[in-house]
């Protein structure tokens, strides 16, 4: 089985290696990834975690994500652009999920919709779109650009627009998502 770094290399360029620095750290998206799950590898309290959240924070700064290693984050997480993404550490995001930059992956402290989104595998997460509250994003989902979602996503869907559209579609994420792992 290939380690879960591996995966997420896969899923940046499309074929697997045992060495990701060469070409791996010429893309910020997978150099903070990189960061992201070694930090996730050790406790904090330990040297090497320490170190991998020093360096995490660092790339944080730089690049514009804000992804807690606390974050459960299934393989083959793929940022396709650098720049502002935050992701609430409770969230939780499963396989081959991809998210674009300006997207916010957050908290509501009220209301029946509260707490954190869980997004499934096979969600494509478009620019500026904003995820908010205790909901569910189903396996096979497309969320376009700028998209506000507040309420729970079937599977198989695309959801649009603001207030957010749902549409039923068998193929939402062909073609958005390359590299797939299984």
């Amino acid at each position: 089985m290939k380690t879960i770094i591996q995966q997420d290399f896969y899923r940046n360029f499309g074929y697997w290696t045992n060495t990701p620095f060469l070409k791996g750290f010429m893309s910020p998206g997978f150099r903070f990834i990189y960061f992201l799950r070694k930090a996730q590898n050790y406790s904090s309290r330990h040297p090497l975690g320490f170190l991998y959240r020093l360096l995490l924070r660092r790339y944080s700064i730089k690049y514009g994500y804000q992804i807690s290693a606390k974050t459960e984050i299934g393989a083959g997480l793929y940022l396709g652009h650098w720049g502002t993404v935050v992701v609430n550490p409770k969230c939780k995001i499963g396989k081959n999920c991809n998210i674009a930059h300006g997207v916010t992956l957050g908290q509501t402290n009220r209301g029946n919709k509260q707490g954190f989104p869980v997004l499934k595998n096979d969600v494509w997460v478009g620019t500026n779109a904003v995820i908010v509250g205790g909901i569910t994003i189903g396996n096979n989902v497309l969320i376009a650009p700028n998209s506000f979602v507040t309420d729970d996503v079937p599977d198989n869907s695309i959801v649009t627009g603001n207030p957010m559209t749902i549409i039923p579609n068998e193929n939402a994420t062909e073609r958005y998502i390359n590299n797939r792992i299984d």
